[in-house]
């Protein structure tokens, strides 16, 4: 089954690709969540008119990844958690962790968007992997400190 995208698919393509799916997917996921339409002549045509259009804002969107990976390189994330016997961590360190800490520093991120494969269990500087999106990926430093205990 022949589909235009009408979204980017980390799997199948970008905005305005058209692509080659097992019907059932193309029929019951992508086609009703409005993520593609079926590849005929007269939508073939549209999607010829407005390749300047989707070009247009694939550079723009691609240029806001691009920024966001810049700051994410640029900024350093301390994260302060209670300690045990060894500088064993009480909890982990999560993705949802690290997002709230870099909104903390003003910059928004998907929490799904970082790719922290486990939890952190342990003290130390950690370089995370963050996907931006259209092929643009940047790294997050994370630092994973003892918290500082009133005595």
């Amino acid at each position: 089954m022949e589909l235009i995208l009408k979204e980017t698919i980390d799997t199948l393509g970008e905005v305005g690709d058209v692509v080659n799916v097992k019907p059932g997917y193309g029929r019951n996921y992508l086609i009703p969540q409005g993520k593609a339409i079926i590849a005929s002549k007269s939508n073939l045509a549209v999607l010829a008119k407005q390749q300047a259009a989707i070009a247009a804002r694939k550079a723009e969107q691609r240029a806001v990844a691009e920024k966001q990976a810049a700051a994410i390189s640029a900024a350093t994330v301390t994260i302060e958690q209670r300690t045990g016997e060894g500088d064993k961590l009480y909890g982990s360190v999560t993705s949802a962790d690290i997002a709230s800490a870099l909104a903390a520093q003003g910059i928004e991120v998907d929490k799904k968007k970082i790719m922290l494969d486990d939890p952190i269990k342990t003290l130390g500087t950690y370089t995370i992997p963050y996907k931006a999106g259209y092929q643009v990926n940047g790294e997050i430093k994370v630092e994973v400190v003892p918290e500082e205990r009133e005595q």
